[in-house]
């Protein structure tokens, strides 16, 4: 395998510093950590500039917050400057992180995403004799669970530049696991299980396998063959990886429809998953913000939700196209 060399020359250069500066804050200018930076941009990118050439840069501490949207979780945020690191450190590992990802892994990947999961396993139920059951597995606790040595050793089967590996080690190292909210994090979570998803296909010969983050799903027309691969995922992950998998129901039949990136899917049909539905319906007749109306249009538009707008939302619905008409043509 191929290991990839002169990376940080081009990770700590001015000009990509500044990429990634553009990068970070689009869409975020107002906010107080970037409008403290800019007060002083020129000197703070050319002390960070110093910081990276010199070695002497050390992730920032972290602030944690706990949301509560959809469940519970605490998120770690770091000051803006180093938020400018992370997307350059990205402008140049991305290429490299894709390069290791197999075609059946969807989230962190330009031209995938949610919506490209889900078509995929509409696909792959298609063929309805060979997708009679399913197997639907998630990782207990992932993120903190991300062991930080078997993470280097990852990095280095691929990356051979000593300092970037420096770099990288030092911000793996600056948190227990990977923390939520870090750029990086969802990049190191994916490219985590990289080669996870290569055993699976390569050594297994798994057909029927989808994977976003650490949500997990194998189909197969025989439940003792899902039963079996099971047992060796979870030795593989125990093993490898330093995971465990939260409790798992075992395969069962397709025909009770497969939860997976806000989808549930059928072999006829693909619905809204029971809480994006219940959270679109509480949105429209609490007269949420249009941008919070057409985000929720965009996740119908995408299965069979016709009956629902009609019996729901076709009242509001119509009034909100009917503002939209005089809002375009005002």
């Amino acid at each position: 395998m191929k290991r990839i060399n002169n990376l940080y020359d081009n990770f700590s250069s001015i000009e990509n510093l500044l990429h990634a500066d553009k990068i970070a804050r689009k869409g975020k200018s107002k906010q107080k950590g970037i409008i403290n930076f800019d007060k002083k941009f020129e000197n703070n990118i050319a002390d960070l500039y110093k910081e990276l050439v010199n070695k002497t840069y050390k992730t920032s501490p972290y602030k944690n917050r706990t949301i509560t949207e959809k469940k519970e979780r605490e998120i770690s945020i770091l000051p803006y400057k180093d938020r400018i690191v992370h997307h350059a450190a990205m402008n140049v590992l991305e290429p490299i992180f894709v390069s290791v990802f197999t075609s059946d892994t969807y989230s962190c990947i330009k031209g995938r995403g949610i919506h490209a999961a889900s078509f995929a396993l509409r696909k792959q139920m298609k063929d309805v004799a060979g997708t009679q059951y399913c197997l639907k597995l998630d990782i207990r606790k992932f993120y903190p669970s991300v062991d930080h040595e078997v993470l280097k050793q990852l990095l280095r089967k691929k990356i051979k530049d000593n300092e970037m590996i420096w770099l990288l080690d030092g911000i793996i190292d600056s948190a227990p696991g990977i923390p939520i909210g870090n750029y990086l994090s969802q990049y190191f979570a994916n490219f985590y299980l990289a080669y996870f998803d290569h055993w699976i296909k390569e050594e297994l010969n798994v057909q029927y396998y989808s994977r976003y983050a650490d949500d997990i799903v194998i189909f197969h027309h025989d439940k003792s063959v899902l039963h079996k691969w099971f047992s060796a995922i979870q030795k593989y992950l125990l093993e490898k990886l330093k995971l465990t998998l939260k409790p798992n129901r075992g395969p069962f039949p397709t025909t009770l429809g497969v939860d997976f990136v806000g989808y549930v899917h059928y072999h006829t049909h693909v619905l809204l998953r029971t809480s994006i539905k219940s959270a679109f319906i509480k949105a429209i007749k609490s007269k949420k913000p249009m941008a919070t109306i057409n985000s929720y249009l965009g996740w119908s538009a995408h299965c069979n939700s016709k009956h629902l707008i009609k019996t729901h939302l076709n009242e509001r619905i119509q009034s909100i196209k009917h503002q939209n008409r005089k809002e375009i043509y005002r």
